[in-house]
């Protein structure tokens, strides 16, 4: 333990650790004021909490981590099941409670408000005022990036939902675990991001293993299905009915078995997240990885990453419901993508991290290679010490005048390569080299992203800093965070007069029609 904490730990190890804390935590519903100390002795005496937290969610929520899972087991033997009424109740015990006080008006007196640890991030016109008060657009990123990024308690909240739904899974299939991947896990995770999870049975590929010895083999009798898919859509239909018919505050589920990777959607109302469950996607974990890598070596890729999608988001260019805009995975690609052009690149090349692999990291699944380092101590540090300042304007520059029409973006290589089809935006697969994960992007699309990239290379270059923080007028990325359209006629006007002469007027409109022509060249027609 003491070797792994002085270091930076493994994806693997990080995912093991948080699994094992969930299973040692129950979640409690209380009254809006309670006497904490007293609340806390009473659960003590089942064993040691080894920590604790109180959240807002259609009410207050404890989130109570014990240091022995065996303390569950002892509290649940002291918890009374709940007087029906008029409602039948399904007799299903989980680690969801609720607490209340046997004489609220004689403890009123004692209770007080407790403090609650927020579980979504600031709105962004509050988030605009924070920006204008720092001192450089470096500072305002990594503000956006506090505000923003997912917390400890947050991230606790979204392995127990996980774990709660192991509860259910493990009913038919014991051996089985229920993992988060994607943004919950890969270090670039908004507050209020959907929580993905996968049903896990690698643990049954490894009993398979155990046999092999010796001069006889035995093997458990198994239902055979004609198809993996088949399988998956079988398993999922029943595990939706089960949280559907029995799960404590699952609720508004969906089973979307024909979609290409088949899902159950569901509200998971205790821990306030929707929840999407799928089985065992192994590329999307090493996906979830190798974002986690790049996160965790350089802390100017994830500020980079967490202000150019709030950007994004706020100029209508990723969406949360699927359509033809840019996700925030390929937007996210973009940016790894541009951070590994640097000189010298800031992080490595996907070819470069396989390049570094020993044994243990060689994974081939389904036919592709997925190998890639995990340990990060093995991992270089960049030599580049550019600025966020830099790097946020560079960004735009670079991908407003990107030649879209010709060229793609291949993180394995780490250069542009030439388009294998006529995609608009073709971001190669890191993994699956024959997919495209930009294919739902249109013309248009693609067309406002670039425009709005030259905008706000053009708003950070025209940019006088010391004017701007005399102003009180929103500056560097606080400006990038106002829709374009809304800043209003009146202060263009006041602008212009400042700048005084036909002459800039002039050249200012020959700069728009020069820079509508050429956008139309860059990404095509």
């Amino acid at each position: 333990d003491a070797e792994v904490n002085t270091r930076k730990k493994t994806f693997t190890e990080v995912q093991t650790e948080r699994l094992e804390q969930a299973e040692r935590t129950v979640l409690i519903k209380c009254p809006s004021k309670l006497n904490e100390k007293k609340f806390l002795q009473y659960l003590s005496s089942h064993g040691n909490i080894k920590s604790h937290f109180f959240f807002e969610n259609r009410g207050i929520h404890a989130l109570i981590e014990f240091s022995e899972k065996n303390s569950i087991a002892s509290l649940q033997d002291a918890i009374g099941v709940p007087s029906t009424g008029e409602h039948h109740v399904v007799p299903f015990k989980s680690r969801l409670f609720t607490f209340t006080l046997k004489n609220p008006v004689s403890q009123a007196a004692e209770e007080t408000s407790v403090h609650l640890s927020p579980q979504s991030h600031i709105p962004v016109k509050e988030l605009i005022q924070k920006l204008c008060l720092a001192d450089s657009i470096s500072s305002q990123m990594y503000i956006l990036l506090n505000e923003f990024q997912l917390t400890e308690e947050n991230i606790k909240l979204r392995f127990l939902a996980c774990s709660l739904v192991r509860d259910f899974t493990r009913a038919y299939f014991p051996d089985s675990t229920v993992k988060p991947f994607g943004s919950s896990v890969n270090t670039f995770g908004k507050l209020g991001c959907d929580v993905d999870m996968f049903l896990d049975f690698h643990d049954t590929g490894r009993h398979a293993t155990k046999m092999k010895k010796g001069p006889f083999e035995m093997e458990y009798q198994m239902k055979r299905l004609p198809s993996e898919r088949l399988a998956t859509q079988k398993i999922l239909s029943v595990i939706g009915d089960c949280l559907d018919n029995f799960g404590p505050g699952c609720v508004n589920i969906q089973k979307i078995l024909n979609a290409r990777c088949p899902l159950v959607k569901f509200s998971h109302q205790a821990t306030g997240f929707q929840c999407d469950l799928s089985v065992s996607n192994s590329i999307a974990i090493k996906s979830s990885e190798l974002l986690y890598i790049y996160g965790c070596l350089d802390p100017r890729v994830r500020a980079l990453v967490f202000s150019v999608r709030c950007w994004a988001r706020v100029h209508g260019l990723t969406n949360s419901v699927p359509g033809t805009w840019i996700t925030n995975f390929s937007l996210t690609m973009m940016v790894m993508f541009f951070l590994q052009k640097r000189s010298p690149p800031i992080i490595p090349t996907l070819d470069q991290l396989k390049g570094l692999a020993d044994e243990k990291d060689k994974h081939v699944i389904g036919g592709y290679d997925c190998s890639f380092v995990s340990d990060l101590g093995k991992i270089k540090p960049t030599k580049n010490t550019e600025s966020l300042d830099v790097l946020l304007g560079d960004f735009f520059e670079y991908f407003g005048n990107f030649d879209f029409r010709r060229n793609s973006i291949n993180l394995r290589k780490g250069k542009e390569v030439n388009k294998p089809e006529s995609s608009p935006l073709y971001i190669w697969n890191p993994f699956e080299q024959d997919l495209n994960i930009s294919k739902n992007v249109n013309q248009p699309q693609l067309e406002k992203f670039v425009a709005m990239a030259r905008e706000s290379a053009w708003i950070l270059q025209k940019e006088d800093k010391t004017q701007r923080m005399s102003n009180k007028e929103p500056w560097g990325l606080a400006a990038l965070l106002i829709p374009f359209g809304k800043s209003s006629s009146s202060k263009m006007k006041n602008k212009m007069k400042g700048i005084g002469s036909e002459t800039i007027r002039s050249l200012l409109d020959s700069l728009k029609l020069n820079h509508a022509s050429s956008l139309q060249k860059a990404v095509g027609k």
